[in-house]
């Protein structure tokens, strides 16, 4: 029962800091469950029904104060047409190289934190046109990339959106959640369809992801996360990244 307690505790805190930095909280929630001996499968659904939780908890509050851009968050969603793929071959692949790309976009995660602007970007380059196209392709790629690793996606999306569709930090975060929704949502599925689900645990975990993401979202529509935050959470993936890769190594 104590254990229980802190799990949900834990995934709490976990939607309300990755949703402050425009992520669902997959990153986190996979080797979370994966440390804890989850059945391979289990890992996937279970993250991408807590993903899709605290994205659609985070995207209610980003959608109604208008932060969303909707010509690049939509032809992101194309995501969910490979999603599946990426669902079916984890179905696929051995338990030791899931837990070490599993540590790989961990880590990739916590660079990408440790080095993301202090700032916003300050100007949306290229037209409308350009920038549906590009986010297209992004979308695709990631798509598969969601739904193989039980992620949202966001730990690759929002930094492409950035540095090469050069998006305002604020507005590429609360543009992903939405996209975050609609990929965890077409690759729970998926794994819904090949493997049992806990409903029990799953939808009382769920609702400790939803206020999470309510609480996050709220403090990130104010002002932008805080250096020490960052840090603290870059210091979090670095430790699970390390943990996973002896795990799969070893």
């Amino acid at each position: 029962m104590f254990f229980q307690a802190v799990l949900l505790f834990a995934i709490f805190l976990i939607a309300l800091v990755l949703t402050m930095v425009g992520l669902g909280g997959g990153l986190l929630f996979s080797p979370l469950f994966a440390l804890l001996g989850f059945e391979k499968s289990m890992v996937a659904s279970t993250s991408l029904f807590l993903n899709l939780a605290g994205a659609a908890s985070a995207a209610s509050i980003y959608l109604r104060r208008g932060m969303i851009d909707y010509p690049v968050a939509l032809p992101l969603l194309a995501g969910g047409l490979t999603a599946p793929l990426g669902a079916l071959a984890n179905q696929h692949i051995e338990t030791k190289t899931f837990t070490l790309i599993l540590a790989i976009v961990v880590l990739f995660g916590a660079l990408r934190m440790l080095f993301s602007p202090k700032g916003q970007v300050q100007e949306q380059q290229g037209s409308n046109l350009g920038r549906a196209v590009g986010s297209g392709a992004i979308g695709l790629a990631i798509g598969f990339m969601s739904g193989l690793l039980g992620i949202g996606g966001g730990v690759f999306i929002v930094p492409l959106l950035i540095y090469v569709l050069k998006v305002p930090t604020k507005t590429a975060a609360a543009s992903n959640t939405l996209v975050v929704c609609f990929s965890s949502l077409s690759g729970f599925a998926s794994h819904a369809a090949m493997s049992s689900i806990n409903w029990p645990f799953i939808l009382l975990a769920a609702l400790f992801s939803f206020a999470g993401g309510q609480v996050g979202s709220r403090l990130m529509a104010e002002k932008l996360q805080g250096r020490t935050v960052r840090l603290i959470f870059v210091a979090v993936l670095f430790l699970m990244s390390a943990r996973l890769l002896y795990k799969a190594l070893f």
